[in-house]
């Protein structure tokens, strides 16, 4: 481990030495930060930020840990967790309301809040563990909406020049599960911005499985208050609201991304599918931008022979048994037992129908 951080230190923060990393992820999994700490306040996470930039030491910024899986080793160098609070409603137009949350906010109970007052817009979002400020970061997205769909605006930290600067949701490169900010220790997320409705209504359910729960045609709208319920109901199906009790909630979410397949290669993909499954197999495919075609992991993965509970290393890892997309820690597992289940279900997709899968959470000093 390193030596204690002076820069740190002079932040006025305190820091703690050798904090086991499991206790900040929803797998419970990670080995120990040589240093952490914990910013309150959006000035301290600037401050310990730049300062750790500024003498060229490791830094890992950690929010709720819903989308992080770090090695068994840990991080040698200083963790500062995401804890700043705060919201701010103000009126736009059109009963158009703009919501500013800090990025230390917990995403659900920012969703339900949203829907207590009457704001529609972010229902379909309910139950997604970790913090507001990871969402625009993996453009966070369920039951046929994503935060692309209602973001203004983000303020970051840029690493590079140490300034805070504010910026247009149209400038982040939103996409399926990422942006210009996912895959970089570029900018640091402070506080975001979205654009919310006043009618207490939900957005257009586009999802069938979410208009089949609620009873509508697609492209309904239902009481916002309605459409979360609803939605958690679906996501507890699914092991999909954390439990501490619960292991199969023990997971990073849905481990592998719906793999998108240029629409040039979709004729091979298809024929490899039917090879294994027959000809008059049914194909969930989803619109996945001009010229690419989205498939579904979970059905991939499933019909590869990967069955909901298959275990992994010891048993100690599994896949969930409500849903074949999440991994899970099982009780006394390590970082490397996950990842060798991660590779044994990648492997296998790929071996049955030549599509590989791309993990959707952050890896710490570890790969597939």
């Amino acid at each position: 481990m390193t030596t204690p951080l002076p820069s740190a230190s002079r932040t006025g923060c305190a820091v703690q030495e050798a904090v086991p990393l499991s206790d900040y992820t929803t797998l419970r999994l990670g080995g120990p930060a040589a240093w952490f700490v914990t910013a309150e306040r959006a000035t301290d996470l600037v401050e310990v930020v730049r300062a750790a930039d500024d003498a060229g030491e490791p830094l890992l910024v950690v929010g709720g840990g819903s989308n992080l899986v770090i090695s068994d080793e840990g991080f040698d160098g200083t963790v500062v967790r995401v804890a700043t609070r705060g919201r701010q409603v103000d009126s736009v137009a059109d009963g158009v309301v703009e919501l500013t949350v800090e990025a230390g906010e917990d995403w659900d109970e920012v969703v339900a809040d949203t829907v207590s007052r009457g704001l529609g817009g972010l229902e379909c979002l309910s139950g997604i563990p970790g913090q507001v400020g990871a969402t625009p970061v993996q453009n966070v997205g369920a039951y046929g909406v994503e935060v692309s769909d209602l973001l203004r605006s983000v303020d970051l930290l840029e690493r590079s020049s140490g300034k805070v600067i504010q910026v247009r949701a149209a400038d982040l490169g939103l996409a399926y599960r990422t942006s210009i900010l996912r895959g970089t220790d570029s900018a640091v997320v402070l506080r975001v911005r979205f654009a919310l409705r006043q009618d207490a209504s939900s957005a257009p359910i586009r999802y069938h499985e979410l208009a089949r729960v609620l009873g509508v045609e697609p492209g309904s709208r239902v009481p916002a208050a309605r459409a979360r319920e609803a939605v958690l109901e679906l996501r507890r199906g699914k092991g999909m609201v954390l439990d501490p009790d619960d292991h199969d909630t023990w997971s990073a979410g849905s481990f592998f991304t719906n793999p998108i397949v240029p629409d040039t290669a979709l004729p091979d993909v298809l024929g490899a599918i039917a090879a294994r499954l027959g000809p008059d197999v049914r194909v969930p495919t989803f619109p996945g931008g001009a010229g690419r075609t989205k498939l579904s992991a979970a059905w991939l993965i499933e019909r590869a022979g990967f069955r909901r509970g298959h275990a992994g290393p010891g048993g100690r890892v599994a896949l969930s048994s409500r849903h074949t997309l999440a991994l899970t820690n099982r009780g006394g597992a390590r970082t490397e037992d996950l990842l060798s289940l991660a590779r044994e279900v990648r492997d296998g997709v790929r071996a049955a129908f030549d599509v590989t899968l791309h993990p959707e959470p952050l890896l710490v000093g570890c790969r597939l």
